[in-house]
């Protein structure tokens, strides 16, 4: 589809694009625009030209799914007049999100470019702290009050609804504090001279302003919601949050945890706009750290050198423990970060958490302790000649391998909680971290073990 949509684009023929673009949606237009600027040459020329071929009434949404290296093409190529049409026309939340992507002198053009009442409504939301239900509502909603009626309730939807984010969820309010709450369905089933204290629902879910956004994501999440309202601390409604831009909140914290869980510090911007330098400055940092702590374990082999010289084939043992320990523990700690995330896991249950991972672990490592003692036994019984003794042999590993998954199930499981307990992100304490740790204490226990079962001395 893009190599031909690609051939209509550069052969110019205007009247097709333009009956193109009438029949498609707004997202796949920015899609097909983004396709053409990236495999384009003189795409900041002509960029321009294509977006003015779009309809009036479908280009500020096409603008808005835009990334922003294009909307800051665009926005450098519009005339006043130009920029002013796209921004009339876009959510005041789109705006803010397109504002905070732009370089200083773009945002004072922009600005330039909106009403006194739009600004006073944007520098309202920017005011709030980055990842606040604040900074991610919109101003643009429909309120109506307790005395309406509902035939006078439907008037205004009329008359104001075309201009707002959603009007599917409406807010009832009583000197501007949220008092109700109904839905469009509610109106038109009512007859008309309801007035809006008899027909809406007085239990209304709300955020504060400050309420973190990892948690408003949650709201919807439980409650299913199209809308939530945003109050101040005297319960005034300045705001709501929409589920598309919840989507948008998910997608951000879910990357973020991604990166920390892989030891990169997390990247605002894509893969492929991102430049070589920034990646490995993203990357360095964690792995230095980890480089680092892993020299503790070279440490402890050199503690033990008289041990495994006695019996070299402990160590040919060291990788099988310590990737087995590093795997149970980011196992355990992805399903305690997973849980705190989505608000199943609470700081309080620590204790249950720990008992269960602790009854979890003596199950696996009971299983692995016996597959693998078996192994080794057999193994170098009748299929591989060696000094040791077989039976020594799979007890210190089948042994070794119960402390080593219990203890990283352990460490699994307490790290994440104690990290949100010391109010840190709890992915940060994710599978490299604890595979380091763990590879350390593994080898510890393992040589000490193999100390006792063969009667070695340092």
């Amino acid at each position: 589809m893009n190599a031909e949509i690609m051939e209509l684009l550069d052969s110019k023929d205007v009247k097709k694009i333009k009956e193109l673009f009438v029949d498609m949606n707004e997202a796949d237009i920015a899609d097909i625009l983004r396709y053409y600027y990236e495999h384009t040459e003189n795409d900041k020329t002509e960029l321009p030209l294509l977006f003015r071929l779009l309809p009036k009434d479908v280009a500020a949404d096409v603008f808005s799914y835009m990334e922003s290296d294009m909307q800051m093409t665009l926005i450098n190529a519009f005339s006043d007049k130009e920029l002013e049409a796209v921004f009339d026309d876009l959510f005041i939340d789109d705006t803010v999100d397109i504002i905070e992507e732009m370089p200083a002198n773009v945002v004072s053009r922009i600005l330039q470019s909106t009403d006194s009442e739009t600004r006073k409504q944007i520098n309202q939301i920017l005011k709030y702290p980055k990842d606040s239900a604040g900074s991610i509502m919109t101003t643009e909603y429909v309120y109506l009050t307790k005395d309406m009626t509902v035939k006078e309730g439907l008037r205004k939807i009329k008359e104001v609804g075309v201009v707002k984010e959603t009007v599917y969820t409406l807010y009832v309010t009583e000197a501007r504090k949220l008092i109700g709450v109904l839905s469009v369905l509610d109106l038109i089933t009512s007859d008309d001279d309801k007035r809006m204290e008899e027909i809406m629902d007085t239990n209304v879910i709300s955020v504060d302003t400050l309420e973190d956004r990892e948690v408003v994501a949650r709201q919807f999440s439980k409650y299913d919601f199209l809308a939530l309202p945003v109050v101040d601390k005297e319960g005034r409604i300045v705001g709501i949050i929409t589920f598309d831009d919840v989507m948008d909140v998910i997608e951000d914290e879910v990357t973020e945890d991604f990166s920390k869980m892989a030891a990169v510090a997390p990247a605002e911007d894509e893969y492929f706009k991102t430049s070589v330098f920034r990646h490995a400055r993203n990357r360095i940092m964690w792995l230095l750290i980890l480089m680092l702590s892993a020299t503790l374990t070279g440490t402890i082999i050199t503690k033990y050198e008289a041990a495994f010289a006695a019996v070299p084939l402990l160590v040919s043992f060291i990788p099988m423990l310590t990737g087995t320990g590093g795997n149970c523990g980011s196992q355990t700690s992805t399903m305690v970060i997973r849980g705190m995330s989505v608000g199943e896991i609470k700081l309080r249950d620590f204790f249950r958490v720990v008992f269960k991972e602790f009854r979890i672990a003596l199950i696996v490592s009971s299983i692995l302790a016996f597959v693998n003692g078996l192994r080794i036994y057999i193994t170098y019984t009748y299929f591989v000649e060696s000094d040791s003794d077989p039976l020594k042999m799979s007890i210190c590993v089948s042994g070794a391998i119960i402390c080593t998954v219990i203890m990283s199930k352990l460490i699994g499981c307490m790290l994440p909680m104690l990290a949100k307990r010391c109010k840190l992100d709890p992915a940060i304490m994710a599978a490299p971290l604890i595979t380091t740790i763990v590879d350390t204490a593994t080898t510890f226990v393992f040589f000490n073990i193999a100390m006792i079962v063969f009667g070695l001395s340092v």
